[in-house]
C-alpha cells in the first residue's frame, strides 16, 4: 500500500476564475473548487474491527484529526447482530463509516471544504487502521459552476 494516493500533497490547489454571465455553460465552466469528497471502500479488512463501535468512534476522531478538520460532533450505532456506522460532523464537512464485518468491508466517505484541509490523509490512516489488505479510492473535487454565482436566490 506504499503507493497509496501519490496525488497527495501540503497544498491542495484551490483556485478562482472569473465569473461569466452565461448559464448555457452551468456545467462547463467552474469558477471555484470548494471541497473535496474522497470515496474509500476498503476489503479484507479486520472483523473484529470492523464491528467494535469504540474503535471506531477514536479511528474517525484521529482521521479528522491527521485530515486538519475541526470534529463538531461524532454519532455512531453499532447494528445487531454485527455492523457499524459512524457519522462525523466537521466544520469542514463531514466523514462517514459504515461497516459489514461479515465480508470485512466498509464504506467511507470523507468531505471536506476549504483549502487547509487534507482528506486523503485521512484515507490512509483509516485503511491503515482497519488493516485494509485491499481498497478502492475515488478523489472528486467539488466545484461550483461559474453561473451559480450570476443565480438570484431569495433567502
Amino acid at each position: 500500500m506504499e503507493s497509496f494516493f501519490p496525488e497527495l500533497h501540503p497544498n491542495p490547489g484551490w483556485y478562482a476564475s472569473e465569473s461569466k454571465n452565461n448559464l448555457s455553460n452551468l456545467h462547463d465552466d467552474f469558477a471555484e473548487n470548494i471541497g473535496r469528497h474522497c470515496i474509500l471502500e476498503l476489503y479484507d479488512c479486520d472483523k473484529a474491527k470492523l464491528n467494535d463501535e469504540d474503535f471506531i468512534r477514536v479511528t474517525i476522531t484521529s482521521s479528522a484529526k491527521i485530515a486538519g478538520a475541526t470534529l463538531i460532533n461524532l454519532v455512531t450505532h453499532g447494528f445487531n447482530p454485527q455492523g457499524v456506522t459512524g457519522l462525523a460532523l466537521l466544520a469542514e464537512s463531514h466523514i462517514s463509516i459504515h461497516t459489514w464485518p461479515e465480508i470485512g468491508y466498509a464504506a467511507i466517505d470523507v468531505f471536506t471544504c476549504g483549502d487547509h484541509t487534507m482528506p486523503e490523509k485521512a484515507c490512509k490512516l483509516l485503511a491503515k487502521d482497519f488493516e485494509a489488505k485491499n481498497f478502492s479510492f475515488k478523489n472528486i473535487d467539488r466545484e461550483i459552476p461559474m453561473g451559480i454565482n450570476m443565480l438570484h436566490r431569495d433567502p
